[in-house]
């Protein structure tokens, strides 16, 4: 009896990584939103050339860059978050399988996030200081800081892992 319901406990608790498929399949809709942002920025862009300088198209391009960037870092959770976390994904075939695919487990997944972040962090930052006449130095210098935080991050994320992958 105490067998049947340590099984049944079991095969519960691992059954509920399937709770996460409705918020994965959410960052896929977010996915949709955000490309669709990406159409408007850059039909904005395009009808607008003629009026906007060059450090205005340096921005919008510098927008789309940022905008593509997250659309990658939501594919990079959509995809390596269900492999890791959910369902193993039966895409070994296929021409197209990403090859980070086969490397990633959770501690991979953050440090590619992280790296991401670093990525998007400064996409902003390089905004910021093409747009620097526009901008509030407080505001720049706190940008400053969060990339940096992000960089140091990244670096320790990048040291754990390599340890832990040493041990292994």
């Amino acid at each position: 009896m105490k067998k049947n319901i340590e099984e049944v406990f079991e095969k519960l608790i691992f059954a509920s990584r399937w709770i996460q498929l409705p918020l994965y399949l959410g960052l896929v809709v977010g996915l949709l939103v955000y490309s669709y942002k990406f159409f408007i920025e850059l039909v904005h862009l395009v009808s607008h050339a003629d009026e906007l300088d060059e450090a205005m198209v340096m921005l919008g391009i510098l927008s789309l860059v940022d905008i593509t960037m997250v659309a990658n870092l939501i594919v990079m959770v959509v995809i390596g978050g269900y492999a890791t976390f959910v369902s193993k994904l039966d895409v070994d075939t296929h021409k197209d399988k990403p090859e980070w695919l086969d490397k990633v487990d959770a501690g991979t997944l953050k440090v590619k996030l992280a790296g991401a972040l670093i990525g998007i962090s400064g996409i902003h930052l390089l905004k910021a200081f093409i747009n620097i006449k526009h901008m509030d130095a407080v505001e720049v210098q706190y940008q400053i800081i969060i990339h940096v935080v992000f960089l140091f991050t990244t670096l320790l994320l990048a040291l754990t892992e390599s340890i832990l992958h040493k041990k292994h």
